[in-house]
């Protein structure tokens, strides 16, 4: 059956271009109305214009979809809330919220300023906090809702010049993690995307040949899936390149000792067993890894 979206009202971030771009064209062809959210600065987060939301609307519009444009700011609660109430007053709900918005600040940790280090943060996990806020109640009390989170390569495994980008990206992970258990029994489900895209984000950090099979639009299937009635919850998957795989935080079987033997010594005599991944699980909740962590007490 083919995933529709239809009387459906769904909020994209960053969506005057890259990716977000693809999602709100993507969602309104399969009859989404969508609230085309983007500050319209620069990749650091400098300046702003409504122009790029509005241009992505009137795609929608002349396509035969219906879109509105919001220029607010992620960080912006106030211009959140108004955002939201706007989209409610027209269309009188709100069902998909993808949190997309970014900007990238990239040094080394020793060049890096705190304040640099402080945005990326701001607009990457206090912007997807902020938004997912001003929806959570609406979408609990119409018992549904989907909520996408953006993670990256670089929150879930690390790159080089990246430390604030990486520490945003893998805290939303521990976001999602954490609202999908609370927003189950809502039929709210939060999951979260990897995305392995060329947009303006990666224009330059990655080589030309490689950015030709990476289009936006190699990643939105997987985020569509991921905000449709049947999405799945609590789930992180990775997507690009007309590649889609799902990313766990695992936990090895690990040793347990006695109270003799828990020294330094020992940890670091066995590491190896420690570390050893054969059989190793994927714990469903924080509550799961401590009773495997004392299963042998």
């Amino acid at each position: 059956m083919a995933i529709r979206f239809d009387n459906r009202v769904a909020i994209v971030t960053g969506a005057g271009g890259g990716l977000g771009r693809r999602y709100a064209i993507d969602l309104a062809a399969r009859g989404c109305r969508v609230v085309v959210n983007d500050l319209g600065g620069a990749r650091d987060g400098s300046g702003g214009s409504a122009a790029a939301a509005e241009a992505v609307v009137a795609e929608i519009e002349r396509a035969g979809g219906e879109a509105m444009a919001s220029s607010a700011s992620v960080t912006d609660e106030a211009g959140v809330a108004a955002m939201v109430e706007a989209a409610k007053a027209r269309w009188g709900r709100i069902d998909i919220l993808i949190n997309n918005a970014g900007i990238l600040r990239d040094r080394t940790f020793a060049k890096m300023t705190l304040d640099d280090f402080r945005a990326v943060l701001e607009v990457h996990l206090m912007g997807s906090v902020i938004c997912t806020k001003a929806v959570w109640e609406m979408m609990r009390e119409a018992a549904y809702g989907r909520i996408l989170m953006t993670t990256s390569s670089t929150g879930l495994y690390g790159n080089f010049g990246q430390a604030n980008y990486g520490a945003a990206k893998l805290g939303l992970v521990g976001l999602m993690k954490t609202l999908a258990l609370e927003g189950a029994k809502y039929n709210v489900r939060v999951n979260t995307i990897a995305p392995l895209a060329a947009t303006r984000m990666t224009e330059d950090l990655l080589p030309p040949a490689l950015l030709q099979r990476m289009g936006p639009e190699t990643v939105s299937p997987a985020a569509l899936y991921l905000v449709s009635e049947e999405a799945p919850n609590g789930v992180v998957l990775n997507a690009g390149g007309g590649g889609f795989e799902a990313a766990h935080v695992t936990l090895t079987r690990g040793i347990h000792v006695g109270t003799e033997a828990m020294t330094p010594e020992t940890v670091a005599a066995r590491i190896g067993e420690i570390r050893d991944r054969t059989g190793e699980l994927v714990p469903e909740t924080g509550a799961a890894q401590a009773q495997v962590a004392l299963a042998g007490g």
